[in-house]
This record gives C-alpha cells, structure tokens and sequence, in this order.
C-alpha cells in the first residue's frame, strides 16, 4: 500500500467513485451478467452508514434452475472437467491473479459490503482468497491416482473423478475466503459449480465470476445467484441435479441442509457449521503479556464475527486477576472505527439483525449474573452504522447463555478453573468442536490436553496460526467435512474402482 492509499481519504474518495460509477447487482449465469426471471431485487445495504450500495437480483427457483442447467450442461460437454490438470492449473493461476489485480476493488467491496475494516480486506481476505485458489491449482496436477495391488491377471485401477455439480453456499463474515475455499479445490477438480453468497455480503462473489471469466473459466463452469436463504439457498439444496452440497453457515441451517438431501437426491453435504471456541491459558505459561494479546485479537477481529473465534477464555486461577488486566489493557486499541480508516481494528457488524441479537446476547449475560468489564454496549449510533463496543465479560458460569451459544460478535466469557481435569470438562461441554487452544510450557500437558479435547483444531501456544496446507473443520455439531488442504478434494471427487481382466498368453 502507497502512502495515499493508507489514508482514510483515499478509501472515502476510492467509495466515492465506486458508487458514482455503480455497482453491478446481477446476477452471473453462463458467463454473463442477468437479472432474476422475475425481475425482483433487494437492496443491498452498508453496514457502515446505512446507505444503499446497489440493487442485487433476487434469486428464486427459476433462477437456480438456470444455473444448474447451465453447469451442468458445461460438465456434461466436459469444457472444463475435460481439461488436462495442467490446463485448469493455468486458468486458476490466472484467476488468482486477476484477483491480485483487482485488490482494492475487491476490498473495497467486501469492507462496504460486511463490515470488516479495509486493511484487513487488503492484507488478508483477497490475498488469503487468490491464495487459496493459486494453491489448488497448484496441487491437482500433482494428486495421483492409485494401482491396487492385484494377481498378474487382473489390473485394478482406484481413480478420481470430479463429482459433477456443487452447489456452494457461503456466509456473510468471510465472502471472498469462504468463497474461494469452495471454488478452489471443487474447479480445480474438474467440477461445475453454482455459488450462492449470503444476501448480506454478495458484491465480491459476482465480481470474483467476472475476474474466473476473464481468466479464461469458459462460462457455465461457474454461476453465482444471490438471494435469500429460504429461496435461492433451499431451491440450489432442494436441486435434484446438484451432486454435492458444501455449506459454510448456522449449524441451525446446516440441519436444514441435511433434511432437504433427504428429501430430494440423497445428496451430499458437507456442512461447516458453528463454534464456541475454548481458550484455555493454565498457570504455568510464563508469557501472559503475548498470551492476552492474542486472545483479545483473535477474538476481536472480524468484530468477533468468526465461527472459530475463542470466545470462551478460560483461565487457571492462579493468574486469572493478572491475566484479565493485561487483557483489558489491550481492548481500547479494538475501539470501534470507521472500516474505511486503515487504522481501524474493529469495523461495523454486518447488519442492524445481527447488532441485536449481539445486544441481546449482553442483556442476556447481564440477567445472568455475569460481570461485564468493558464494553457491553452500541457505540457511534450517529454514523448510522451498525458499531457495538468490544465486550468482556467475568463471573461466567457454564450455563449461562454467552458460554453456550454462538454470539458472533465481539463478546468475550471468561470462565475460571481449578485443575487440568475441570479445564477439559469445561472445554467440551458444548454442542460445538470446532476450534480450542492450550498455553501452557509443560509439553506432557499439551499433549493430553489436546488429545482430549473434542474439537477439529487444537492450537497450542498461539491461537489460528494454521494455513491453508491444513484441514478446517469441526466435530459435534460444527459439521463434518473439511474445508483447505488435500483433504477438501475428498468432497468434490468420487472414487472409481476399474477392475481389468488380464488374458494370460
């Protein structure tokens, strides 16, 4: 970043033209741009003032229906799947790259879109994107297939084949990261997909298929229809020609997902649900001062708006009082701001329904008994924006509602504990198992506890480190399935047994 386009002035003035200039809201079906059959649209509104960005087409069944149409025609004549590995690594190096390309268009967007402050689009989620897609262009031509072991009368071949059509439905939080971690191993398989992004946060999605376009992703391969949950989203998993299902969302919404495969295809879903992250610090780690920073940033970033965000901190006695006061010096520096500052560390929630039921949340911890610290309540009202203050809250007890249920927001529980035992006992004593971490110097403890832990991730000494080299999932009922790694071709590929009778001489 230039040092014009460090400055607050230069993103207002980049929002100014963007606007002026107009966002296209149709939406991206057979490699052009289309507005609902029925002509329908909804507004599509800033989190960050409350204006109106564009008019975003209203997909409906008709519309999923062309879309599935049109992928699966593009599979079925085996324009993309038919492609050598090397020719689809090509076209997904040169869609990383035309994102790289677009890189502030691209932030810009997701900032007005959801929220999230613009470095942190810049420097993470379109990098982080363009990654994700550059890497699994990168492995599938080096992803072999398998010789079983036979008699010399047969040759028994085990092979991989795309699935056919994936319908792909991403959240608001992370639309460009969650997007590419769809569309990253499903294209580079050889599959066709139609993306569904959340109606909160579409804008980046149908710019990402206009950039896989011009990167030489012959149309159909990729159709992107925005709209609502209960229409687009239950129409595309209600689809009796959709293959698979990779869902990122609510764990409510996931069981949903579930029944409408029951109900239609016996289709597959991979569901990317929930969490209620434990963070657990023991007493013996000796760097509380860098074990407080990253609780509080991992928890505040993306205004806490994660699925895996430690938002139950749970500290040993003995150092909790100390701990908390070196957290709470490191909460005014997450003060909520204007996204559009590139030196703000905490940006606008998503919308005015998740601001309340954030609100709700602390009233909740309040009636409870919990002790809020900081925070706990709606801040710079008067931009129009949807700001709630970074929240701690002490005194938590394991039944209470902010330890249960999955808030997304910038509210952190703190909860206290005795031994090894009770901090395992407290960490898996929720419907989740998505994300947990251990501090502690004593290698033998971080073991076990690991070990112990029901949870598809556990850090040690550091807190969401990991890349994309490795599994992203969770146990219970934060879903099944993996997203990143060699592991996430497992959910875009059939395996094919082809087994050859050898004549002797």
């Amino acid at each position: 970043m230039n040092n014009a386009s460090s400055s607050r002035d230069f993103w207002h003035a980049r929002a100014a033209e963007l606007l002026a200039r107009g966002i296209d809201g149709r939406m991206w079906i057979e490699g052009r741009r289309e507005d609902a059959a029925d002509g329908q649209c909804f507004d599509c509104i800033s989190p960050l003032d409350g204006r109106v960005l564009t008019r975003v087409a209203r997909g409906q069944a008709a519309d999923i229906h062309r879309a599935v149409a049109s992928a699966r025609a593009a599979f079925v004549d085996r324009r993309w799947a038919g492609k050598s590995p090397a020719a689809r690594k090509k076209v997904l190096q040169d869609f990383a790259a035309a994102m790289l390309a677009a890189r502030e268009e691209l932030a810009l967007l997701e900032t007005l879109d959801m929220g999230k402050p613009i470095q942190h689009s810049l420097w993470a989620d379109v990098p982080g994107a363009a990654r994700c897609i550059q890497w699994y262009g990168e492995a599938v031509d080096k992803v072999y297939d398998e010789i079983a072991p036979t008699a010399d009368s047969a040759l028994a071949l085990v092979t991989r084949e795309p699935v056919g059509v994936v319908g792909a439905i991403v959240p608001w939080n992370y639309p460009m990261l969650m997007a590419a971690w769809k569309l990253g191993p499903a294209l580079a398989a050889g599959n066709s997909v139609v993306l569904k992004p959340s109606e909160k946060s579409p804008l980046t999605a149908l710019r990402m298929a206009e950039l896989a376009l011009t990167a030489g992703l012959p149309p159909g391969v990729l159709n992107v229809v925005p709209g609502y949950g209960h229409e687009a989203g239950e129409a595309l998993a209600l689809h009796l020609d959709v293959d698979v299902i990779g869902f990122t969302g609510s764990t409510r919404t996931g069981r949903r997902m579930l029944e409408y495969a029951g109900r239609s295809n016996l289709k597959r879903i991979y569901n990317e649900l929930g969490g209620k992250s434990a963070n657990i610090v023991f007493a013996d780690f000796d760097d509380l001062d860098g074990a407080a920073a990253t609780a509080a940033g991992s928890m505040f970033y993306n205004q806490g708006e994660s699925c895996n965000a430690p938002s139950r901190l749970l500290l040993q006695e003995d150092i909790a009082d100390a701990f908390l006061e070196k957290l709470l010096a490191q909460v005014p520096q997450y003060a909520p701001g204007d996204p559009l500052d590139p030196q703000t560390q905490l940006g606008a929630l998503v919308d005015a329904t998740q601001t309340q039921t954030v609100l709700g949340y602390i009233a909740s911890g309040l009636a409870e008994g919990a002790q809020c610290l900081v925070g706990g309540t709606r801040v710079l009202e008067h931009t129009g924006g949807q700001f709630v203050a970074p929240t701690v809250f002490d005194k938590v007890h394991q039944r209470m509602k902010i330890a249960q249920e999955e808030i997304f927001g910038p509210v952190l529980a703190v909860l206290r504990f005795r031994t090894e035992e009770e901090a395992i006992a407290i960490a898996n004593d929720s419907t989740y198992g998505l994300h947990a971490a251990v501090w502690t110097r004593n290698l033998d403890r971080a073991v076990r506890v690991s070990r112990a832990l029901q949870a598809g991730t556990v850090h040690v000494n550091q807190y969401d480190e990991d890349d994309i080299t490795v599994p992203f999932g969770g146990v219970k009922q934060s879903g099944n399935g993996r997203d990143k790694s060699l592991h996430a071709f497992d959910k875009y590929t059939e395996l094919k047994t082809t087994w050859m009778r050898i004549a002797p001489r």
